[in-house]
């Protein structure tokens, strides 16, 4: 499948990318939309999968299908926070793109590490990435267990 790792940047990007966010992240669990954005997202690092536009001289938005943020705790520690890939686009290298990504960019940023609180679905997947799960940490909406997971970007 086709598809680039990028940036949203325009209002309807922005708007896509909080929708799907929702969507995978808020919704299943009665959540109302709206409580996928808090209140640091203009100092974060936002980056979103999409499908290219087959048909570029019109105005329909590329379909967005997979969505991840990077935020700096502080100057040597960023976290992966929201990452979230559409159902049907599991399993097929997207997600570990964003991750890359995320990280390079932490890199570049200055950054030794980065932390984040995987759902027990995901430990796996970022097991897979080099991250190490440090404790078992909150519940969320009463049902979705996190562990803290932590990666060394020095060593890679």
């Amino acid at each position: 499948m086709r598809f680039r790792i990028k940036q949203p940047e325009t209002e309807a990007e922005f708007k896509n990318y909080y929708h799907l966010r929702w969507r995978i992240l808020r919704a299943p669990w009665n959540q109302p939309e709206g409580s996928e954005i808090d209140d640091i997202e203009d100092q974060c690092f936002h980056l979103m999968a999409v499908k290219p536009n087959p048909h570029p001289d019109t105005n329909n938005d590329n379909e967005v299908f997979a969505v991840a943020r990077l935020q700096f705790n502080s100057d040597t520690m960023a976290q992966i926070r929201y990452m979230a890939v559409g159902k049907t686009y599991e399993h097929q290298g997207i997600g570990q793109q964003l991750v890359n990504t995320l990280e390079q960019h932490a890199r570049d940023s200055g950054c030794k590490q980065i932390v984040l609180d995987a759902r027990e679905p995901a430990v796996h997947f970022y097991k897979k990435l080099g991250y190490e799960v440090t404790e078992k940490t909150y519940l969320l909406f009463g049902e979705i267990q996190h562990y803290r997971m932590i990666k060394d970007l020095t060593d890679s």
